[in-house]
């Protein structure tokens, strides 16, 4: 198996894996109502963990819970819907991306919409990802734009 890693010694892969498990994780706490904490506890004793970004997942797990009432009205302009009707697991996998594009800057903004989109193709309902890749590219536009300007010129 090849190591994907980045020039500053990121495991690519290994991030991969904990966006995977961040989102299970962030639809268990939204269903669960159990503090993110346990949810933590629950998650990081199962035997893939070993082989994904521990750090970088519970980063991401704090960090939605931390800010979830600012990313969901980040995200609202964005959707045709009031959040709360947004399907579970699809709403995970915004919230999950929206706090990467608003808070990891050192992760480009393709990078967060190709793994939203692979996780909601993957996890969520049959066009979810759909869904998600129209929410996150307008939202990626805004909070991103020199970002997204420069992808676009190449």
């Amino acid at each position: 198996m090849t190591q994907h890693r980045r020039s500053d010694g990121i495991d690519l892969a290994a991030r991969s894996r904990a966006r995977r498990r961040a989102l299970q994780a962030i639809y268990a706490w939204q269903i669960s109502g159990n503090t993110i904490e346990h949810v933590i506890e629950e998650f990081r004793h199962e035997q893939d963990m070993e082989i994904a970004d521990l750090g970088y997942f519970e980063g991401l797990l704090r960090g939605v819970e931390k800010n979830c009432a600012d990313l969901d009205a980040a995200l609202a302009p964005f959707l045709d819907r009031d959040v709360a009707q947004v399907d579970p697991i699809e709403r995970a996998v915004l919230r999950l991306a929206a706090y990467e594009l608003r808070h990891r800057l050192d992760v480009p903004y393709r990078v967060v919409l190709n793994e939203a989109i692979e996780v909601a193709k993957r996890f969520g309902a049959e066009h979810g990802h759909t869904y998600v890749n129209g929410v996150l590219d307008k939202a990626a536009k805004e909070w991103r734009a020199a970002e997204s300007r420069a992808s676009t010129r190449g």
